[in-house]
């Protein structure tokens, strides 16, 4: 048995740890977001903040825990208005690019084509706590006291490297904090919320967000994007082929016959993404559906294959006030967008899920945890990269 002191000592000698890796990542060069490095896909231009919350009432919370050496993790919640959302569902779809993943909730969601609670993402082995969690928290309100069912919804991605995702670490007060600091504004990207201890292209992965607005005279919707990236590939950003100008990408073993000694770099290109894709756009769950789908295109715009191992979904919906659906309605009447109407829509989201990764990349910093490290990609040589190859990047 311990005594006080020496568990005094234990917790003392955990705490410096965490804060030895946080001074560590606060002395690393300054990170960017891909504009910043002159990286800006597609032709529409972005919105006020360049993310998911440019989508009118679009709220985002995250909470990010580094406990110790060992606990790298965290919670992002996404908020689809200001309401009770399951007083007041909005229209939704789930599009499964590679389902090596826990998705909680994703069979109502397509079933009924709504969702009917805010989204949280968080890690692998703590998706259940997490939905046990905003069930808790949803139930408790005023409003809800009669309720008997509820479809929580949590996605996830595992960042078992650097966290120890077996201690199960995220709690109930994490989950409610994420909800209940939920805000419009600009987004925090990187090492923060769920992408916390996430890996992406053997690089330190993390949260990425972007936005895309359309021109009025195709509709002046607003397309928003964010993502949790945690898969691998073969990196190229806007074409450029940086993750083989790094030395560092899927199959990269066999393809140089040589010895991985990187530890964490994933050499089948394995891991996981969740993209959450938000609208202004009046859609149906349906042309939601396809909208979630194209998801997929932005991703592989990326260098990413979807490979075995990689839990790949996207999520859509629609916060338009002209779909909503009132939970006791006998009949819906709404106003939707038209299919060929579309189009730039479609356009939109794949430029935004784009743009997101490379957020989620640059904006990243170095982390150590449970006995790893892993870097963040070098902004230097990535503008090195670019300009090499014809892409310009701003100084």
């Amino acid at each position: 048995m311990l005594h006080a002191p020496h568990r005094l000592s234990l917790r003392l000698t955990a705490a410096l740890l965490g804060l030895c890796a946080l001074v560590a990542s606060a002395q690393e060069a300054p990170r960017a977001r891909a504009r910043d490095l002159g990286v800006a896909p597609g032709i529409f231009a972005p919105g006020k903040y360049n993310a998911i919350t440019d989508v009118a009432g679009v709220r985002v919370g995250q909470v990010t825990l580094v406990e110790g050496d060992t606990v790298r993790t965290g919670v992002t919640a996404i908020l689809p208005h200001a309401g009770n959302v399951y007083r007041s569902r909005v229209p939704a779809a789930l599009h499964v690019g590679n389902g090596f993943g826990k998705f909680v909730g994703s069979t109502q969601v397509n079933e009924l084509g709504e969702l009917e609670t805010p989204i949280l993402l968080t890690c692998t082995l703590c998706v259940w706590k997490a939905a046990d969690a905003m069930a808790e928290w949803m139930l408790a309100k005023p409003d809800m006291q009669q309720v008997r069912s509820l479809n929580v919804v949590v996605g996830e991605t595992n960042d078992g490297g650097l966290n120890d995702i077996r201690s199960r670490p995220v709690t109930a007060d994490a989950v409610r904090r994420a909800l209940e600091t939920a805000q419009s504004g600009p987004v925090q990207e990187g090492s923060v919320g769920a992408g916390t201890g996430t890996v992406a292209f053997g690089w330190k992965g993390g949260i990425g967000s972007s936005s895309r607005k359309l021109p009025e005279s195709l509709g002046g919707w607003t397309v928003g994007v964010l993502v949790q990236a945690n898969f691998g590939g073969v990196l190229q950003v806007e074409g450029a082929p940086v993750g083989r100008e790094l030395d560092r990408y899927a199959f990269q073993n066999a393809v140089a016959a040589q010895e991985n000694t990187r530890g964490l770099a994933d050499d089948r290109g394995d891991g996981s993404v969740i993209i959450v894709i938000a609208t202004d756009a009046p859609l149906s769950d349906r042309n939601l559906r396809r909208l979630a789908s194209r998801g997929m295109m932005g991703l592989g715009r990326t260098g990413s294959s979807a490979s075995n191992g990689s839990g790949d979904y996207v999520l859509a919906f629609s916060t338009a006030e002209s779909v909503r659906r009132a939970f006791d309605a006998p009949q819906l009447q709404t106003t939707e967008l038209a299919n060929e109407a579309m189009s730039a829509v479609f356009q939109a989201s794949v430029d935004a899920v784009e743009e997101s990764v490379y957020n989620a990349l640059f904006m990243a910093t170095t982390t150590s945890g449970n006995g790893q490290t892993v870097e963040a990609i070098p902004l230097d040589r990535v503008r090195e990269v670019l300009r090499a190859h014809g892409l310009a990047p701003k100084q």
